[in-house]
């Protein structure tokens, strides 16, 4: 790394981009894309599972180039991380210097849970990541400078950030933490700016408010009730935070907890460790908090907060400056192209004998739209489909591109409850498409029902590589829903 450091980000960000574009191009939409490609194809101001943003950059990537495709979808979020990239490096340049900076940007793309998923796959992380960057950057301007352009850009990436994912509001209360226990900063708890800000960010979020206030809160319950059981797991904790340093790699996650101590020694006088430290913790020690009254809290979930501690980790790093380091970056960004050769050319000619093939999840059912057209089923108006479940029909619906109706018969229906809810098709007869057989009494306990239900036979969702990887198609005569 002799180059100058914002070149040397600039290669990162072109290489990297490179890695993303060709994964893109080579892996079909995994079981959360599918769903939010297919049940987000009409804009709305609020959805289901998460705030807009990440529906809305896959709709519009789909309407501006008229096509759905895995390459097309991801386009936004492969260009958000490049910016992500760039975000990182001059966050951790602010607060600790342009080696700094550089190293924060290496390991936040090395890092799996955001280098290969936020990286590039349609989910709301990716926004959220450039999002909190930006406010973060915009933040450190505004403390230094006292500028009210740098306050309004920080309140407006926060609200982009509220607009990508619910647990952006933790680091951003993780600002006013850092307000209220820095003594150089905190005589802005006293002006205007921050309250503007943050008026600013709150009317930003504001439609999502609206939507949720006109659909009986359900997105805030679904998401504030996500963790919830009884209980006490005093291991919980320790499980949520191995989870953090497995998807981080536990040789990133390890030195940068450690950092994060050490900022927490130094205490709020080196107010540029202080910082990132307190925009992290929140969400970090609150999962793992929770990690105690439940054993379903996901383990990225807390992504927000470390994510807020790289520019420590790039600090450390940027002390070090040994062949060591330079080493181990090289390694694992060695092993994660292995990984991801791996997974792209298992996914496209299923060559490992495994007796599970997680790769199938990332196969596109689009063999669904050419079977059912060549059964006539496409052809009638009144064509109804359905699936068992969420998962399913958002693999069945972006298989079959918006062909016909796409139902979900179940109680957990997820986006599928507000855009096609069941009673509206009460009576109609359904074509079913499920993994598995289908049983009367298996559609009972979701609550649904049908007067007879007849099979049709089976389709090859994968005709090319995976034989056995089929769907089973059923008529179901006359749904009703059961209370």
């Amino acid at each position: 790394m002799t180059a100058a450091p914002a070149a040397s980000v600039a290669w990162l960000i072109a290489a990297t981009t490179s890695v993303r574009l060709a994964m893109a191009a080579a892996i079909g939409l995994g079981i959360d894309e599918s769903y939010m490609v297919a049940a987000g194809r009409t804009l709305r101001l609020g959805y289901f599972d998460h705030p807009p943003a990440s529906w809305w950059l896959a709709a519009g990537a789909a309407h501006l180039f008229g096509s759905e495709s895995a390459f097309v979808v991801r386009l936004p979020f492969i260009a958000l991380f490049a910016l992500s990239t760039w975000l990182m490096y001059r966050l951790g340049a602010a607060l600790s210097g342009a080696r700094a900076g550089l190293w924060a940007a290496i390991a936040l793309n090395l890092a799996p849970v955001f280098g290969v998923t936020s990286g590039g796959w349609v989910l709301p992380d990716g926004p959220l990541t450039s999002a909190l960057l930006g406010a973060a950057l915009a933040f450190v301007h505004a403390l230094e400078s006292g500028r009210w352009r740098w306050w309004l850009i920080a309140g407006a990436c926060a609200g982009l950030a509220l607009l990508s994912k619910y647990n952006a509001v933790l680091p951003l209360f993780g600002a006013f933490v850092y307000l209220a226990t820095q003594p150089e900063h905190r005589r802005w708890l006293a002006r205007p700016q921050p309250y503007v800000a943050a008026a600013l960010a709150a009317l930003l979020f504001a439609p999502v408010v609206a939507w949720n206030a006109a659909h009986g809160w359900a997105s805030f319950a679904f998401q504030g009730g996500r963790a919830a059981e009884g209980g006490l797991h005093p291991f919980g904790p320790v499980v949520v935070l191995a989870g953090g340093a497995l998807y981080l790699l536990p040789w990133i996650w390890l030195p940068m907890v450690l950092a994060a101590l050490a900022a927490l020694r130094a205490g709020p006088a080196d107010w540029r460790r202080w910082l990132p430290l307190c925009l992290g913790a929140p969400p970090v020690v609150l999962f793992a908090l929770v990690g105690l009254l439940s054993k379903h809290v996901m383990f990225h979930w807390a992504a927000p907060g470390y994510l807020m501690w790289f520019p420590l980790l790039g600090a450390w790093l940027a002390e070090l400056q040994s062949r060591r380091v330079r080493g181990a970056a090289a390694a694992t960004a060695g092993l994660l192209l292995v990984g991801l050769a791996v997974v792209a050319t298992e996914v496209r000619w299923h060559w490992l004998p495994l007796p599970r093939d997680p790769a199938a999840e990332a196969v596109d059912w689009t063999a669904l739209r050419p079977a059912l057209a060549a059964r006539g089923l496409l052809d009638r108006p009144d064509t109804v489909v359905g699936a068992t479940g969420w998962r399913e029909a958002g693999k069945v619906d972006y298989g079959l591109g918006g062909a016909a109706p796409v139902i979900c018969l179940s109680r957990d229906p997820r986006e599928y409850g507000q855009i096609a809810p069941l009673s509206a098709f009460a009576g109609k007869d359904v074509v079913i498409v499920a993994r598995r057989p289908v049983t009367a009494a298996a559609l009972a306990a979701q609550g649904v029902a049908f007067a007879s239900l007849a099979p049709m036979g089976s389709v090859a969702l994968d005709p090319r590589v995976r034989a056995g990887l089929r769907a089973e198609l059923f008529l179901g005569h006359g749904l009703r829903v059961v209370p």
